[in-house]
């Protein structure tokens, strides 16, 4: 049976703004009115028309019989001391992605609610994991305490279907329901039609026919509520109820995608030092590892992440290039990576390690004449993943082949992580160990129209050549214009050597006789410095 929490978070947008302004406030400061619980207070937003309305507003405003959506005239020639400050529903919904994540303590399946009025509601997807709390009662009840902790006032409710469980938290009676597969359609009944999450406009047909409660739509014809209730532009008032009774399934999107490796710890006691996290991590990864190890998978993500006391999350993540399950090279890989930068606040409370990303490792035999070139493979491999664990990923790069015959063009820099080095063809000593970007001019005496260079100058240094090779001719690529407009042409490289045992890579770009004739608005063809060979 599957088991979904509705955590209704009563006016969030207060509770984000407040904790906040709390935070911004600096000790000596005087107390702001807005903090205070009994006082009125609202955020405004403008609407679509704008106009400015209320977005939000705190028990004490309601009680002065202010309501969402009135307009802050209306509300202040009401209580001219109302306390109206600007609405940020973008800030309120960064909140809400942040406690989602914090939530996944509990359930590695934590949705945001869907609904138009979604800011104030998650979705805990809990389907057999509660006897790991200490069942549901106790669960809903720790839950609950942890938000009332943070300041959060919630309510939540627990049934098999997120409908069900949406509408119990609002509208059902306590702040901790639990209802069963076989008590839903009486749980539901009593409830109002607006419980089933409709529009405004098919609430509006239902009450006009007298359908104040769900139960009072359970003896109605289904074909004729259908055609009376039907919406082109929403979820239709039958959907809705076989959604809630769990006839018609309703899918949840996670704000994170659900690992499927995790292991994770709690403490009574907060840990508020590195040293302790330092020292509970090996153990996970160690239980992480062993649940890898019988599935035949290894890890090549990793991420650790810590829940603080207050409300917040803390995480560092590692990649490697090659899928694993050693848990002292993962260790190692922390360590590279920083522990210090969690960031601990005020404790944590419990630990998770989860591999993101897995692959499986087949036990392979190697012949005996290569485990020499396997092992430095694989220590090639762990030295790219430290690394790009200490100093970035971005940061420790690997050329890779583009499809090009021009030298400055036929390689990109990659992150070497997760790519293997290329192997060194056989002409890999014909191009030189070090390229000039952009290449130098030279100039040159050579025997024309195509002969290699007899002595060249370069950064104000005379040279004799004494040994050459070439010419390797490259054509231009003239779908591809240059950087300066002008036409490409053609490049004749050479490998020289110098009387003092110098070795350069020099081309001549152009070509005498067909690519220059000698008229007076054409480039005479001219000599480029491009590398140093070894």
């Amino acid at each position: 049976m599957r088991r979904i929490v509705s955590v209704w978070l009563i006016d969030w947008p207060i509770a984000v703004w407040r904790r906040s302004a709390r935070r911004a406030r600096r000790p000596a400061s005087p107390p702001d009115p807005a903090l205070d619980p009994d006082t009125p207070f609202a955020l405004i937003l403008k609407n679509s028309r704008g106009a400015a309305v209320i977005h939000a507003l705190t028990p004490a405003a309601r009680r002065a019989g202010l309501r969402r959506g009135q307009t802050q005239a209306d509300a202040l020639a009401m209580i001219p001391h109302l306390i109206c400050r600007p609405a940020d529903p973008a800030a309120d919904r960064r909140a809400l992605t942040a406690l989602a994540v914090w939530a996944e303590r509990w359930s590695p399946s934590v949705s945001v609610d869907p609904s138009e009025d979604g800011l104030e509601g998650l979705f805990l997807d809990l389907t057999g994991a509660a006897h790991l709390f200490g069942g549901e009662a106790a669960l809903l009840e720790q839950m609950r305490g942890r938000l009332a902790e943070a300041e959060v006032p919630a309510r939540l409710a627990m049934a098999p279907t997120p409908g069900a469980a949406w509408a119990l938290a609002r509208w059902g009676d306590g702040s901790a329901l639990i209802v069963g597969e076989e008590d839903l359609s009486e749980a539901l009944a009593d409830l109002p039609v607006e419980a089933l999450r409709i529009d405004d406009r098919t609430l509006t047909a239902a009450r006009r026919f007298g359908l104040k409660t769900i139960g009072s739509l359970y003896a109605m014809p289904r074909a004729g509520l259908a055609r009376r209730f039907r919406d082109e532009d929403a979820v239709g008032l039958v959907r809705r109820l076989d959604q809630a009774r769990g006839y018609a399934a309703e899918a949840l999107t996670p704000v994170r995608p659900p690992p499927r490796y995790r292991v994770w710890q709690t403490w009574a006691e907060p840990i508020g030092d590195l040293a302790g996290v330092e020292a509970r991590l090996p153990d996970l990864a160690a239980d992480l590892a062993v649940a890898l190890e019988r599935d035949g998978q290894g890890a090549k993500a990793l991420t650790a992440t810590g829940f603080r006391s207050d409300g917040l999350t803390t995480s560092l993540a590692v990649r490697m290039g090659r899928p694993g399950r050693d848990a002292g090279v993962w260790m190692r890989l922390f360590r590279e990576a920083g522990l210090g930068r969690l960031e601990l606040g005020f404790g944590l409370d419990a630990l998770m390690l989860t591999a993101d990303t897995v692959e499986p490792i087949a036990a392979t035999q190697g012949a005996l004449e290569s485990e020499a070139a396997a092992k430095q493979a694989e220590d090639l491999a762990a030295l790219i993943d430290r690394l790009s664990a200490r100093l970035g990923e971005d940061r420790v790069l690997t050329p890779e082949p583009v499809d090009s015959w021009i030298p400055e063009r036929a390689e990109r820099l990659k992150p070497a992580l997760g790519r293997r080095p290329a192997p060194l063809d056989a002409g890999s000593g014909r191009r030189p160990i070090l390229m000039l970007d952009p290449p130098e001019p030279v100039d040159a005496i050579a025997e024309l129209p195509d002969g290699a260079p007899a002595r060249f100058t370069w950064r104000r240094l005379s040279r004799r050549v004494t040994r050459s090779d070439g010419p390797e001719r490259l054509s231009p690529e003239w779908w591809r214009p240059r950087a300066d407009g002008r036409q490409a042409r053609t490049r004749d490289y050479y490998r020289v050597e110098d009387d003092q045992g110098g070795r350069y890579w020099l081309f001549r770009e152009g070509l005498y006789g067909w690519e220059y004739t000698g008229a007076a608005d054409e480039r005479a063809p001219s000599w480029w410095m491009h590398g140093l060979l070894p």
